[in-house]
């Protein structure tokens, strides 16, 4: 491939459904380039292409990815999909940015990372919340020892969003369930504050579909440190995160995993630092922007969420669902 400056690389978003609205919105706030939407339905297509300003419309995944105006690909459907259209993507030579979360499973998020390779292509997961600018502070903060020695990371990911046991949240074949879907955000934050966990425990209630409704975790992690998770997708909750250290804590407001503020306080209460988020739209930019780069400098992996450690946090994922009782069809 060409080698492009980040203000060049041109983007195709893969399906219409509301994240795709949202991130593509995201995109037109930054000013980035995006020459090419597919969808299964043509109609669906034109009329996201006529919203978004989008020259070429294609009334199909294969149509998208064979199109040589585009540079990466945003995969937007649903989760069972992810694997298969993010391999056609990349087999055809387009760098991909997959939504959260990544895959249904670590063994389909492996298979992605070879292929990857196999092309010498970006393959990264959509997990925006990581580049947000308040995230980018919080791991500052932590790096320069201010808060001490990190004990424990609490966050909760809950909405009421619905109990239609039709609604794809609530359907196994689609990949339904609070874990993959909210849990994901808390589980992932632990992960890039303490690092792998160690151990796990889980407990979940599940719904009349077979799905998880909600999901509680904790896990510890190789330094003695505890993390706590809790989301639920039919009730709303504070969605508000802690990170707890020897000499000070971080307190991210509501909601933490989009662009908020946050204070550090120390143990006698005095506030040592207080942070204002102030950006355009959503947020989803950040990641995007963070892809460009990483393509400009011809590189295929990001310093941020390495693939790699995407593999791990779909294993951490798959063992909270063996922990819960939850399978999706098709896994043995």
């Amino acid at each position: 491939m060409t080698e492009l400056a980040a203000s060049e690389i041109r983007w195709g978003i893969l399906a219409t459904g509301g994240i795709a609205h949202l991130f593509t919105s995201d995109l037109r706030t930054a000013g980035r380039t995006v020459t090419a939407v597919g969808s299964r339905r043509p109609e669906a297509a034109q009329e996201f292409a006529q919203k978004y300003d989008i020259p070429h419309a294609h009334g199909s995944y294969e149509a998208l990815v064979a199109d040589p105006d585009v540079d990466i690909i945003y995969v937007a459907t649903p989760h069972p999909m992810h694997k298969d259209v993010a391999i056609m993507a990349l087999r055809a030579g387009k760098h991909v940015l997959v939504e959260k979360p990544f895959m249904l499973n670590a063994a389909e998020a492996q298979e992605v990372r070879d292929v990857a390779a196999e092309q010498g292509l970006l393959a990264m997961e959509a997990m925006w919340t990581r580049y947000l600018p308040h995230m980018v502070r919080v791991r500052e903060i932590i790096a320069a020892g201010t808060l001490g020695e990190i004990r424990a990371v609490t966050a909760d990911h809950t909405q009421k969003i619905s109990a239609d046991p039709n609604h794809r949240l609530n359907s196994l074949e689609l990949g339904g369930g609070a874990l993959l879907d909210l849990g994901i955000y808390p589980i992932s934050f632990a992960w890039d504050v303490l690092g792998e966990p160690v151990g796990i425990v889980a407990a979940a209630r599940i719904g009349e579909t077979g799905a998880d409704v909600e999901v509680a975790t904790i896990m510890t992690h190789a330094n003695g440190a505890i993390s706590t998770s809790i989301s639920a997708s039919q009730s709303a909750g504070p969605n508000t995160a802690h990170v707890i250290g020897t000499e000070a804590r971080i307190e991210i407001d509501r909601v933490w995993y989009t662009a908020v503020s946050f204070r550090v306080v120390a143990p006698d209460g005095a506030v040592l630092e207080e942070y204002s988020s102030d950006i355009e739209g959503r947020g989803m930019q950040y990641q995007a922007l963070a892809a460009e780069q990483i393509i400009a400098a011809g590189r295929t992996d990001s310093d941020v969420l390495s693939i790699d450690e995407t593999v791990a946090i779909m294993e951490t994922l798959d063992e909270v669902r063996e922990l819960i009782g939850v399978q999706y069809p098709g896994e043995r």
